[in-house]
């Protein structure tokens, strides 16, 4: 099944149980200090959960774009070095606010997993909060008979609150969760290990694909729990991971999610996916970043030295490196792969083609700045680092990288990577004296 058929299928699904179908929000978020991007799929839908505002709809069902690079959730440095990490990602949910409750949910889920999608029920496994004695809360046995009427008891596993307890931040709505996990190793695997013991284990093949919470409480200031005076549903599924498993690979970017991005890069640089890891590594980079900072400037969020723009400008200037250094491309590249993935998701996300023009043109611009700055900068850098090995040493100093900052826009954190990819180290204490003298 095509990713596009994959996503519309979901949508259909929840449009036939009632939800209402609603576009995605933008990815960039304006009006909230706390969050400069949608990182989770229930953002939009924060001041419905908080009683702020009443939603026109009690069911609703969306795909909604995310982006997890900042803050508490930031894995920038792990996208494109393993296989199973990204910047943007979109996040399937179906919401039920103050109508249906566990029943409905866990039904629906499973109905739509093994019924529509048809994966195996022997590759699934299940989640249930097991309890916190701390907290005084039980164990989700609601959840869990529910869930026999479907699954084998053996595949309903408890969890603990770091995993099947899910909560906003420090105060606001929270609640137990049930999370649907897929096992998709070799026969062989399967009979050498048991899947169970491998469910939140990190294993790139046993993976987490769909999150049930559960609303059913409120976190106060004091740190208590308070029950809500409404139940709700926010679920989210990776679209990614999903599109995975319904294409029988191994990797999301072995899916028709990445595959159009990935063959384009190949013919734009004449480097093979599958050749070597650097050159693997580089074309998964490019291939992620370039939805991301596409995405981010179609909903408003331009490049800049600051906040939000410094975070897309940091992703974009990532890639244009890998690009570099791996790929050798010295001209500006990554901008043409924007036809492609306005063709690829234009039509669920209309913004990649009324913005297009834009995103092609600060892209680019950018390519032609960084690639300039990037350069002179990699020339001096290799010179620092040669000298600094001459003296049988491993630290580069402070001052000298803060020069190539400071002069050539170099970026420190650019810096730090090519040094730990070389097996040395950053003297950032070096570094931050000149950059505070300079603030003050």
């Amino acid at each position: 099944m095509k990713s596009q058929q994959i996503r519309q299928t979901f949508l259909d699904f929840y449009k036939s149980k009632q939800h209402e179908v609603v576009a995605s929000a933008p990815m960039v978020i304006k009006n909230d200090p706390t969050l400069m991007f949608v990182n989770a799929g229930m953002n939009p839908f924060k001041e419905y959960f908080l009683g702020i505002n009443d939603s026109k709809y009690s069911r609703i069902a969306d795909s909604q774009k995310c982006l997890r690079v900042s803050g508490k959730h930031n894995d920038l440095e792990e996208v494109g070095v393993d296989t199973y990490h990204h910047t943007m990602f979109e996040m399937l949910g179906n919401w039920s606010f103050g109508d249906y409750f566990k029943k409905e949910a866990i039904a629906w889920a499973w109905e739509l997993l093994t019924e529509v999608f048809k994966i195996d029920k022997d590759c699934l496994y299940v989640t249930i909060f097991e309890g916190d004695t701390s907290e005084n809360l039980e164990r989700d046995t609601e959840a869990y008979d529910y869930w026999k009427e479907f699954i084998a008891e053996d595949r309903i596993l408890n969890g603990n609150k770091k995993d099947n307890f899910w909560e906003m931040g420090d105060q606001g709505p929270c609640g137990p969760c049930s999370e649907i996990h897929v096992d998709i190793r070799t026969a062989e695997e399967k009979a050498a290990v048991d899947g169970a013991s491998l469910v939140n284990a990190d294993h790139p093949q046993v993976v987490e694909i769909w999150n049930l919470v559960f609303m059913q409480y409120n976190r106060m200031a004091d740190g208590s729990l308070k029950n809500l005076p409404a139940q709700h549903v926010d679920t989210g599924m990776g679209f990614e991971r999903l599109a995975m498993v319904m294409q029988g690979v191994q990797s999301n970017y072995d899916t028709d999610v990445f595959t159009p991005l990935i063959r384009e890069i190949e013919t734009i640089t004449g480097h093979a996916y599958g050749k070597t890891e650097q050159e693997d590594i580089a074309i998964r980079v490019i291939a992620d970043h370039v939805r991301a900072v596409s995405f981010s400037i179609a909903d408003g969020q331009l490049p800049s030295n600051n906040g939000a723009g410094y975070v897309i400008r940091r992703i974009l200037r990532r890639a244009i490196r890998y690009g570099f250094t791996y790929l050798n491309k010295k001209e500006p590249f990554i901008y043409m792969l924007v036809n492609t993935l306005s063709k690829q998701m234009g039509d669920a996300f209309p913004e990649l083609k009324s913005q297009k023009n834009l995103i092609l043109n600060v892209i680019k611009e950018e390519e032609q700045s960084f690639l300039r700055a990037l350069d002179q900068g990699l020339v001096l850098l290799d010179s620092m680092i040669m000298a600094t090995k001459s003296a049988s040493q491993n630290i580069i100093d402070g001052n000298k990288a803060f020069e190539l900052y400071d002069t050539y826009g170099f970026p420190i954190d650019l810096t730090a990577l090519i040094l730990r990819e070389k097996g040395m180290e950053l003297d950032e204490a070096g570094f931050e004296q000149p950059l505070l003298s300079q603030i003050q």
